[in-house]
């Protein structure tokens, strides 16, 4: 005789017991493409997760961001590297989520997770941001971003920033067993804002700047030469003429060696 349907939920009961047993069996699990406030969930490949933190060459000194970190795999696996992580999701279930598996993997010490609007956080302390928003949520960032100290590392699963072109990129070949796809992860160092007329040693050094690209002039003996160059943090480099220049901008005055 099979049981009628209350008696299989009150049996289905029994058998959840102990309560840690029940906890389990009604585990939280988010599924591929549900919706969320700004993107989809798409969980980044954990080959592609590595690679994007090689990319930044994040370290135990860092503070690491995860914007819409999901399950928490990209703020677990910095933590993994020793560094301090935090993962901005706004899902509350997706929080709960990620504080479980971080300390399953032993790393919630470092591993922090917040449920909060992206748009709304304080990205000012973090030296490496991660993101796998859409190409139009990176735009609208865009400004916050490069409004933050020269030298933060910002790298993101698959998707550009429009005009300010990535420093570098680094890809895991798509339908390998690592990575089927979205497997390309892009590197930008938030440049120094280095545009202005410098009277220098060298000659009078003229700078324009979009984003970490430069163009501008340098005037000496009597000449002037178109140059460009590029920044990378508070470092930059360019040519003009036959001349090949390095420095840095230290305390607002740029310096070259």
């Amino acid at each position: 005789m099979r049981p009628v349907p209350f008696l299989r939920g009150a049996l289905a009961l029994l058998l959840c017991l102990p309560l840690a047993a029940c906890a389990q069996a009604s585990a939280y699990e988010p599924a591929m493409g549900q919706g969320g406030k700004d993107v989809m969930w798409l969980p980044t490949p954990q080959a592609l997760v590595e690679k994007m933190l090689d990319l930044a060459r994040v370290a135990p000194r860092d503070l690491v961001m995860d914007l819409g970190s999901g399950d928490g795999r990209t703020v677990i696996s910095a933590a993994r590297r020793g560094a301090r992580a935090i993962g901005v999701e706004y899902d509350p279930d997706m929080v709960a989520l990620s504080r479980q598996n971080a300390e399953q993997a032993g790393v919630a010490g470092r591993a922090e997770f917040v449920k909060a609007d992206l748009f709304e956080t304080d990205l000012s302390k973090a030296t490496v941001i991660t993101m796998f928003l859409l190409p139009s949520i990176n735009v609208q960032l865009r400004p916050r971003i490069l409004g933050l100290k020269p030298g933060t590392r910002v790298v993101s699963n698959s998707f550009d920033m429009d005009k300010w072109r990535p420093d570098e990129t680094a890809s895991i070949r798509e339908n390998d067993a690592a990575c089927e796809s979205y497997c390309t992860a892009l590197l930008w160092i938030v440049p120094a804002r280095v545009a202005g007329s410098y009277d220098l040693p060298q000659g009078k050094v003229v700078l324009e700047q979009e984003f970490q690209m430069l163009s501008g002039s340098l005037s000496r003996d009597g000449e002037t030469y178109p140059l460009q160059g590029r920044v990378r943090g508070e470092e930059l480099s360019f040519r003009a003429g036959t001349w090949e220049y390095r420095g840095r901008m230290s305390g607002g005055k740029l310096v070259l060696e």
